[in-house]
């Protein structure tokens, strides 16, 4: 019974969804293709030390893609809702540090601004879009789709005004550092950011109240307003938090090409950084969250990505094979779904129970 109880103790677990994919999809590929694990050690085209394979393709672009859901997951959890402009706006936060940094020559020769502040302009920019989406949403209570809907359409368009419409380009080498390598480390720098925002993100939910209030406002909004909250602050400052995410996604966007190109640079990301969330177990419909398990949850999408792009899977495909995996878990997370599983195990129980009775 003691060891029922731990395999029981196991599935439920909430972080035993993206482990089994991930474990799904690491057998897949080991049964496929060995060679999926390789990592091999060279020198990039400056003469600096890189690892290389599709497991460092995976870390790398696995963290940017984990720094948005960190964001996502606070929005979904607080409004119930996703939100689906943060390609848009990460083409916002880029453009606009490039414009910062270029000036008014899109092709500067020297820097017209420290990069540092470059970012800061970038996250302020990030989170007063994301303000206007938390307005939207908390204070007009328009739902969460349809909120983001309006940057969803017109962000790349303001992306590309900020610059005249030109691709301005960013000849110094350091600032390729942060979406790339920095000189002697190996390990794609993108990595040690999502690291960093990873802590910051634990931090403040183990020491701060924020978790337990974005929490609170998604399972019964009503219920804690009558305990002194303010669901419509909650809400608002859950958009806010994913402009931030925005902002450090966009400086890794941007840093990897040194250049920006408003029609594709984050394209369908949105649905990766939903799906991250999804596929971590949270529900979509907001309440109780895992942001350790949003987090891995980003990877093995990144992971499933990787994986059909090796089996070359055309990119305009790519959308299809994960939206059959979005329609998988929302209907596993369904109420119904999830009490006709219950019921199943309890028979199940029932009948093992009356056996060892007899």
């Amino acid at each position: 019974m003691g060891s029922k109880k731990i395999i029981s103790g196991i599935f439920r677990n909430q972080i035993f969804i993206p482990i089994a994919a991930l474990v799904i999809l690491a057998l897949f590929n080991l049964a496929a293709d060995p060679s999926f694990f390789k990592i091999s050690f060279g020198y990039n085209s400056v003469g600096n030390p890189v690892l290389s394979g599709y497991l460092i393709t995976i870390l790398d672009y696995g963290s940017e893609l984990a720094i948005l859901a960190i964001g996502m997951t606070f929005v979904t959890a607080a409004s119930g809702g996703q939100d689906i402009s943060v390609g848009a706006a990460i083409a916002i936060a880029g453009s606009v540090m490039l414009r910062v940094l270029c000036g008014h020559n899109s092709r500067p020769e020297v820097l017209q601004a420290p990069i540092i502040v470059a970012f800061l302009v970038g996250c302020i920019v990030a989170m007063l879009f994301g303000a206007f989406n938390g307005v939207l949403v908390a204070y007009f209570r328009i739902q969460p789709m349809v909120a983001t809907l309006i940057l969803y359409t017109a962000g790349r368009s303001i992306a590309a005004w900020i610059n005249n419409n030109e691709l301005p380009i960013i000849s110094q080498p350091s600032f390729g550092y942060f979406g790339g390598f920095i000189p002697g480390v190996p390990i794609p720098t993108p990595f040690f950011i999502a690291v960093a925002c990873m802590i910051v993100t634990f931090l403040v939910l183990k020491f701060t109240t924020l978790g337990l209030y974005t929490q609170s406002v998604g399972i019964n909004e009503s219920s804690s307003r009558l305990n002194g909250l303010s669901p419509t602050f909650i809400k608002f400052l859950s958009f806010v938090l994913l402009g931030l995410c925005v902002a450090v996604a966009g400086l890794i966007k941007v840093s990897r090409l040194s250049t920006i190109n408003y029609s594709v640079i984050a394209k369908d990301i949105e649905m990766d950084a939903i799906l991250a969330v999804a596929l971590g177990g949270n529900a979509l419909s907001g309440g109780k969250f895992n942001m350790a398990s949003s987090i891995l949850g980003a990877y093995v999408i990144q992971f499933l990505t990787t994986t059909l792009y090796k089996f070359n899977v055309q990119s305009d495909a790519l959308p299809a094979y994960k939206a059959i995996v979005v329609i998988i878990l929302v209907v596993m997370s369904a109420p119904a779904v999830r009490e006709k599983l219950s019921s199943i195990s309890n028979k199940f129980k029932n009948k093992e129970t009356k056996g060892v009775s007899m």
